[in-house]
């Protein structure tokens, strides 16, 4: 696809999303969905929460954009000892999904409403592992889904994982 003809596409993806009515004219939208304007505060919303380990750097735990949730790859820190769990991959595994769970409730979504996981490894040997605990947090229809193994995590950690929700 030609470098136009992306950006068009993702154009018309980007109405969609923000009810546009240009691109329901265009045919790309039910009518009457609400429409957001530029210089409406709504657009981008901060999702912040003690039940997730906090930001530590110039990011969000979450932002809420165009009814959607996008989750911070969340790593296995326990938001209230704020000490980094370095245990087995099940181990960490559970405490990312449960992170991201918190950022995805305080956003006013839940793991039901989830639609995409990337999820980074330091091992791709333990992908079985992971998918196990995995598949304990997210039921049919399951999110789609990337994993791939990295050169390195922040911290050293076995896992980090990011979601992307709609808003219930």
């Amino acid at each position: 696809m030609k470098r136009r003809e992306a950006l068009l596409a993702l154009g018309s993806l980007a109405g969609f999303a923000s009810g546009s009515v240009a691109a329901a004219a265009a045919g790309s939208l039910t009518p009457g969905l609400r429409s957001q304007q530029k210089g409406d505060t709504t657009m981008k919303q901060e999702v912040k929460t003690e039940k997730a380990p906090k930001s530590i750097g110039p990011y969000s735990q979450g932002i809420i954009a165009n009814e959607f949730v996008f989750a911070s790859g969340q790593i296995p820190l326990d938001p209230a000892t704020g000490e980094l769990n370095t245990g087995t991959i099940e181990e960490q595994t559970r405490l990312v999904l449960k992170n991201i769970g918190a950022v995805l409730e305080a956003a006013g979504s839940s793991y039901d409403h989830v639609v995409k996981c990337t999820v980074f490894l330091q091992d791709m040997n333990e992908f079985s592992r992971m998918n196990q605990v995995y598949a304990e947090f997210f039921k049919p229809p399951f999110p789609a889904r990337a994993a791939v193994q990295v050169a390195r995590l922040p911290r050293d950690v076995k896992v980090e994982i990011e979601a992307i929700a709609i808003l219930k």
